[in-house]
């Protein structure tokens, strides 16, 4: 007899989609005390969005900076598309696309320089396959009005779009994304969803954030991380009927003809 062991707070993993992206038993210490990612285990999807939910300072960051080989592992793995990051990660780059609570932005460039400049870093793209992407995206992310502006004229929400637009560069495949919507306006929130929302398909995508409605509104799957501990995974559906409280408001309403 095989027995599975099932946790209740977590839901069952699907098994008809491929993993871009696997944590297994990470986990990262600075110095002797302190924890800041402790036995994650965790797989994302490809043509999916994941969202890694917790408070400032839950260790969202730092698995991040761990899986894009800023930091290494202290212990445990992480692979992207089967490749680990402590061994393969000239090739995983090439792949893979960031954007960072921090702004990466060079007030002296416009909005397509940025886009050509970053693409040309991956070296995965002929300079006309990067020019049809860098059009496309400028297109598709609404930038396209703004694409000989320099950066340091646009609006807080506009400059975070461009941020977002970098990671998609170059067919990124494997797209993380620090908080993308960190000190926007809502309006300018609303915006970067949709766009996000609409790059998700042939990627996998980590999106890392402490507002619960982005995670519900944008995320297939939610993860939600508590001091360095995964606590929960799962779809929001799975997560609301395993935790939610509450009250339930129905109103009728009778149209007067």
């Amino acid at each position: 007899h095989i027995f599975i062991e099932i946790d209740p707070n977590n839901e069952l993993e699907p098994t008809n989609l491929t993993v871009g992206i696997a944590f297994e038993n990470l986990s990262k210490q600075f110095g002797e005390n302190k924890k800041a990612v402790e036995n994650l285990s965790l797989k994302l999807y490809e043509n999916q969005i994941t969202a890694l939910l917790g408070h400032n300072g839950a260790g969202k960051t730092t698995t991040i900076s761990v899986l894009t080989g800023i930091y290494p592992p202290t212990n445990g793995s992480a692979s992207i598309y089967g490749r680990d990051i402590t061994t393969d990660y000239d090739q995983i780059r090439k792949n893979v696309g960031l954007c960072p609570q921090e702004d990466i932005l060079f007030d002296f460039m416009t909005v397509r320089e940025h886009l050509q400049f970053y693409g040309r870093l991956k070296g995965n793209m002929s300079s006309k396959e990067l020019e049809r992407d860098v059009n496309e995206l400028l297109s598709s992310m609404g930038l396209w009005t703004f694409q000989h502006e320099r950066v340091s004229s646009l609006s807080g929400g506009v400059r975070r779009r461009v941020a977002v637009s970098i990671a998609f560069v170059a067919g990124s495949r494997t797209v993380i994304l620090d908080e993308p919507t960190s000190g926007v306006d809502p309006c300018a929130r609303r915006s970067i969803w949709e766009v996000i929302f609409k790059h998700r398909t042939g990627r996998t995508i980590l999106l890392t954030t402490h507002y619960l409605d982005e995670a519900d509104t944008l995320s297939d799957r939610i993860a939600i991380i508590h001091q360095g501990r995964l606590l929960c995974s799962g779809s929001s559906m799975f997560l609301k009927k395993r935790f939610g409280k509450g009250y339930s408001l129905t109103v009728d309403l009778k149209l007067k003809v």
